[in-house]
């Protein structure tokens, strides 16, 4: 194998995402299902030049090259087990898309929404179906080409199988309302693409998914995601605060 510099197999990241998760658990398993969600890209400082993005207004389609930093596994694996398998079934590593990989490198198609070519953090990206972690590293973007990066005739193994596997969600209104507007038909595409794993099921248990800044949480009830209830994330974590520090007090 030739040599390479060691400069070239250092992953330079060029900026970070700004999406309305802060957690893994809800992000769409693959970019694009939920065409609502939205991602502010942010340069680093190095990289606040706009002349790097002239004519990216042209392309209606980007590629994210990014890091999965919420996942942190040592050694190589040659398997896993994909949750849509219910987590039984194994498959090599490379005929995924699991988040655990000899370099923990991901890839995204999103749609290019806005340039703002002025802010305080210089030009910036507003792209839509970003299936990312608010603060994900991007290491690199590409325009999506569909001349040559769409083909419509592949076949797309146990993944396609499985990509029709939306659930009916029964989401009160009186709790969606405790939603911002803008943000209502993008929570139930969310819940629609059930965020459980397949292992995870379990019937009348209560999960909680947090989406842009609310705690939203549902129970599967016969065949449904029913959704229970809406918190503010931010009030819900002070109670939580003020009862740990009540319990702490009583135990003194």
């Amino acid at each position: 194998m030739a040599d390479f510099d060691d400069r070239n197999k250092t992953l330079h990241v060029i900026a970070t995402i700004r999406t309305e998760f802060v957690e893994k658990f809800g992000v769409p398993r693959q970019s694009g299902l939920v065409e609502g969600l939205r991602g502010e890209i942010i340069f680093e400082p190095e990289y606040r030049n706009a002349e790097a993005l002239k004519g990216i207004e042209e392309y209606s389609h980007l590629w994210l090259l990014w890091g999965f930093s919420h996942n942190q596994r040592e050694g190589f694996v040659p398997t896993v087990h994909p949750p849509r398998l219910g987590g039984k079934i194994k498959k090599g590593v490379f005929a995924t898309r699991a988040p655990f990989r000899p370099n923990a490198i991901g890839l995204s198609c999103v749609r290019l929404e806005d340039v703002i070519w002025e802010s305080a953090q210089g030009a910036k990206l507003i792209v839509g179906g970003a299936d990312l972690v608010s603060g994900t590293p991007i290491y690199d973007i590409k325009p999506y080409l569909p001349y040559t990066d769409a083909h419509p005739e592949a076949s797309g193994g146990f993944g396609q199988a499985h990509s029709d596997c939306e659930i009916e969600v029964d989401f009160p209104q009186g709790l969606l309302e405790r939603l911002p507007e803008e943000k209502r038909e993008t929570a139930v595409g969310l819940l629609r693409q059930d965020p459980r794993a397949a292992y995870q099921k379990q019937q009348g248990a209560i999960y909680g998914m947090h989406f842009a800044g609310y705690d939203i949480r549902f129970a599967e009830k016969e065949g449904r995601l029913c959704v229970c209830d809406v918190v503010d994330a931010a009030c819900g974590a002070e109670k939580v605060k003020q009862g740990a520090a009540r319990n702490r007090s009583s135990a003194q």
